[in-house]
């Protein structure tokens, strides 16, 4: 197994920290690494995404989901009644054991909205980038725009 050591990428940029965690966190192959429940993550637009949970066995109350500090995290707790202590079960192979499951989310990326359907929680996320940071398109002004702009600063320049 190869490890990669980024420490030389700290040292050359400056604001890039979170780049670099994320490649060393998903570098780090953790065997341990939680694998309940199962989910999908799809691109449902050019700018939009949907996770998909399977939640099965939890109600829409005995799920949370919240973004803190650039993460989506997902957890869900259930509370068990007396009825739910009063069974005896012969063979239970729904897990509706409480989880937590995180997702790293990209600048400019911000959840819409949450459905609980059918034993699947989805999420939907849009990507929304500001005016600044979209690509514009810049007019060339021809010959007779660079002759009007040297002389208005002659112009400026003799009062």
């Amino acid at each position: 197994m190869r490890t990669y050591d980024l420490a030389p990428l700290y040292r050359a940029t400056v604001g890039f920290d979170r780049v670099a965690d994320l490649m060393d966190r998903v570098l780090s192959a953790d065997v341990s690494q939680q694998t309940y429940p199962p989910y999908n993550i799809e691109k449902t637009d050019e700018n939009a995404y949907r996770i998909s949970v399977a939640v099965a066995g939890f109600s829409a109350d005995d799920l949370n989901v919240e973004v803190r500090d650039s993460a989506l995290i997902v957890s869900a707790r259930r509370v068990e009644d007396e009825k739910e202590t009063s069974r005896t079960y012969l063979h239970r192979g729904i897990a509706t054991r409480a989880f937590e499951r995180r997702f790293a989310l990209a600048d400019h990326v911000r959840v819409t909205g949450a459905d609980h359907v059918d034993g699947m929680l989805h999420i939907d996320l849009v990507r929304e980038v500001p005016e600044a940071l979209k690509p514009r398109r810049i007019a060339i002004g021809g010959s007779s725009s660079i002759e009007g702009q040297s002389s208005r600063t002659t112009e400026t320049a003799e009062v």
